[in-house]
């Protein structure tokens, strides 16, 4: 049992919720650390409810992503797991799904119709309608919302509140405080943007040429104490201090710790987007060179097993990245706690 705490608390300074994140950390081996990092998915695109109920028992993640399915049946995969994770002793999940106004009801089935992002003519009121739906789910984590400007078409366009920075800021900032104030983290995606780019990242690895002209609307995102950023498997070429060298800013350290943490201060939980998109899967161990870029969830990745064996071993060998697991895991516990799972 911890202390009561919500999710204003996260960026707070208790000296006792600290304290309480830290006795849970010291009570896991490296193992079990390195699998609360890892988010698999169940649904239509995940693995199977047996395969899941299988790596909880063993504590080899610590969320799980509800992936195109239908209310009933996500209802049932979280009581389910639950009953899985405190029959193993596990830690509790974290159920996150993509409930963003635009893709929510193909995402998810049996609920009411939404409009899209852009379309939203009161956005509060949007968000608190998805957050009623996901707590009844049981979600704890959505990946919304869009913070993208709208220019690309092929993946962005109605997702996104626009083209305009300052409205984008606005109105995804009032997604946010709605998210997070019903006791659901937040997540902006997809940094450092999505929207001044040509392709899909899904279908292959995407170009931001030059300047990123988006990073604006995520350093003002951050300021609104969003709980997690989502980075997306996004190349940057023609730009002195930035460039990726060819790899997603998933994979570049650059990207994800210098730039996002460091630069723009941000303290929260940095998400990758799904390691399963042909923006990242062609590259060798993506996965394990997510988390070695900074990332602190790693979404999909096609091995849970073979990716905790791989940054075990690297922590055996290098002490600044024992470090680094430990501050990512500190941070997925704490946001636990805040989210009332250990109650």
């Amino acid at each position: 049992m911890t202390g009561i705490y919500e999710l204003n608390d996260f960026f707070g300074d208790s000296k006792e919720l600290a304290k309480q994140s830290e006795e849970i950390l010291a009570g896991l081996n490296d193992s079990q650390k390195v699998g609360q990092m890892i988010v698999t998915a169940v649904g239509v695109y995940g693995k199977p409810e047996s395969v899941v109920a299988e790596l909880i028992s063993k504590n080899r993640i610590g969320g799980v992503l509800l992936l195109k399915g239908s209310k009933a049946e996500f209802e049932k995969y979280v009581n389910n797991f639950k009953k899985r994770a405190a029959e193993s002793n596990s830690l509790p999940l974290i159920f996150s799904a993509d409930a963003e106004p635009s893709l929510i009801n193909i995402k998810i089935s049996g609920i009411k119709k939404f409009e899209p992002t852009n379309a939203a003519k009161n956005v509060r009121e949007s968000a608190v309608q998805i957050t009623e739906i996901l707590k009844k789910i049981g979600v704890n984590q959505n990946y919304a919302p869009v913070c993208d400007l709208s220019y690309n078409t092929e993946i962005i366009g109605n997702r996104s509140y626009g083209s305009n920075t300052d409205n984008v800021v606005k109105l995804a900032g009032e997604f946010i405080s709605e998210t997070q104030r019903a006791n659901i983290i937040a997540t902006a995606k997809h940094f450092p943007g999505h929207g001044n780019v040509k392709g899909d990242s899904h279908k292959d690895l995407v170009f931001i040429n030059g300047d990123m002209k988006e990073l604006k609307v995520f350093e003002e995102i951050i300021k609104k104490n969003v709980i997690s950023v989502m980075v997306g498997h996004i190349a940057i070429r023609n730009n002195s201090k930035y460039d990726t060298k060819g790899f997603p800013s998933t994979l570049s350290k650059t990207i994800v710790t210098d730039l996002l943490k460091n630069e723009l201060g941000f303290r929260g939980l940095v998400v990758t987007d799904a390691m399963n998109m042909n923006g990242v899967n062609k590259f060798q161990s993506p996965s394990l060179n997510a988390i070695k870029a900074g990332c602190d969830m790693v979404i999909m990745p096609s091995d849970e097993v073979k990716l905790i064996n791989s940054v075990v071993s690297d922590m055996q060998h290098n002490e600044a990245f024992k470090t680094q697991i430990y501050d990512s895991v500190r941070k997925i516990i704490r946001a636990k706690i805040c989210l009332g799972l250990f109650n």
